[in-house]
């Protein structure tokens, strides 16, 4: 990964209710939400400011959705 490059966006569920989302890496929430909708909204447009990766998660913490808004190396063809 390049230096310059941030670190992914995660939305996850947070403990005590709602969502947040978080920075690789840093534990500190960017911004919280009441809705998962709202959480992977907010999560979207900081990654695409960021040009980095946004990965959804589910309640159970399973990841369900990556998506890249970056300069990816090897762009699929089609």
């Amino acid at each position: 990964m390049p230096k310059w490059k941030r670190p992914p966006i995660h939305t996850v569920p947070n403990p005590k209710g709602g969502w947040n989302n978080k920075r690789e890496g840093d534990p500190t929430p960017i911004s919280h939400h009441r809705t998962k909708e709202n959480a992977v909204e907010r999560g979207r447009q900081i990654a695409k400011q960021d040009q980095t990766e946004h990965i959804i998660h589910n309640k159970d913490g399973k990841i369900s959705q990556r998506n890249s808004y970056g300069n990816d190396p090897y762009p699929p063809r089609g």
